[in-house]
């Protein structure tokens, strides 16, 4: 499933979509150490953190996407990191339960 079409499923925002790419599977925590062990190339990863150091991570991870839960935003300089490190960001009024429990059961 690709991004824009999750993103149609789930009511998703789009914060920065940079390529529509498809994912392979999901990580939900807000711990940074603990994501740049987890989250895998090509993976979700579902956050409630907002700064450019989750770009950072993301972008060494190589990950399909980040989604930020909560209506939480993207602060201004982490857009532009996402922008130029071409990081997809999509965000939700959602809980990160809540985006596990409906992605789970789309794929």
């Amino acid at each position: 499933m690709t991004l824009s079409e999750l993103s149609k499923l789930l009511g998703l925002k789009t914060v920065c979509l940079e390529h529509d790419s498809e994912f392979n599977g999901v990580y939900a925590g807000a711990f940074l150490s603990r994501a740049m062990s987890h989250v895998k190339s090509g993976n979700l990863w579902l956050t409630i953190m907002s700064n450019a150091n989750v770009v950072a991570v993301a972008s060494l991870s190589d990950a399909a996407a980040v989604i930020l839960a909560e209506d939480v935003q993207l602060l201004p300089d982490a857009l532009e990191a996402a922008r130029e490190n071409s990081v997809n960001v999509l965000s939700s009024d959602k809980t990160v339960y809540e985006l596990c429990a409906e992605i789970s059961r789309l794929i």
